[in-house]
């Protein structure tokens, strides 16, 4: 077992970098480990909660940090429970609710802490602290952009009679969102995220592979079968773990080693 420390990042424009450049009129910055501020400045986003998703529909996106977070789908942005919470402790991000009442911080912490959408209080730590190393991350196995998926979801509806001659494209995308996330059980042991290095240039309509797939074990370490298992679910990518305590995030990964048969 080999134990990582990421106490940097590697080279390229970070996209935490991106979101502190988007941040030079606010008087407070923060790193990982630090006291998170809200931030001020002058071009923040907002975004609407959707209960029924349980996710933030973007309405006003302002600022670079876009280009590695959300997911589109039909040309709208939707944001994890995670990516919400983060962008909000920056400052970069007002969560407005149905009435277009701003929700405030700790309302948001609550989400995180009910483990409702798909995220509990560990892995946004192991979110935060990735994204504050500049890493560009996503919820393992969810497409960036689900344009083409949703239209190769619909060829199977076409033989549906429609109501009214209209389907409704919108309750589909929601269906379709819903399905995905409600399939990520926060007990369970599998791939948390995808994880890419800092990259100025990603694009989410061809990101590449991810560097690695992280996985957050519970109390115990992964059995032989499990990681095996977990491996085979990685396609080829590389597979990391990780492990919060008190608010620090250790990294860590197993190496196969063949012993030597004694006489």
């Amino acid at each position: 077992m080999e134990v990582e420390d990421w106490s940097s990042s590697s080279g390229g424009t970070s996209d935490s970098e991106v979101c502190l450049q988007d941040l030079n009129d606010g008087e407070h910055c923060y790193t990982s480990g630090d006291i998170h501020k809200l931030q001020f400045r002058k071009d923040i986003s907002k975004a609407r909660w959707n209960d029924e998703l349980g996710m933030a529909e973007i309405v006003d996106n302002k600022g670079r940090m876009w280009t590695t977070t959300g997911i589109v789908c039909r040309s709208k942005v939707y944001c994890s429970v995670e990516e919400t919470l983060f962008l909000a402790e920056a400052g970069a991000l007002h969560l407005l609710d149905d009435n277009d009442t701003l929700i405030p911080l700790k309302n948001i912490y609550k989400k995180v802490a009910e483990g409702k959408s798909g995220c509990c209080w560990e892995s946004f730590e192991v979110y935060r602290h990735l994204k504050s190393l500049g890493y560009i991350v996503r919820r393992h196995g969810i497409p960036w952009t689900m344009e083409k998926s949703v239209k190769s979801k619909s060829v199977s509806l076409q033989g549906m009679p429609e109501i009214n001659g209209v389907l409704d494209k919108e309750s589909e995308d929601k269906n379709f969102i819903i399905d995905l996330f409600n399939n990520m059980k926060i007990n369970e042991l599998r791939p948390l995220f995808d994880v890419y290095p800092p990259n100025s240039k990603f694009k989410k309509s061809s990101p590449g592979n991810p560097s690695f797939v992280l996985c957050l074990p519970g109390g115990h370490p992964p059995s032989k079968p499990e990681i095996e298992d977990l491996e085979r679910q990685c396609n080829g990518i590389p597979l990391k773990f990780c492990y919060v305590e008190y608010g620090r995030v250790s990294f860590f990964s197993f190496n196969k080693v063949e012993l030597p048969i004694l006489p």
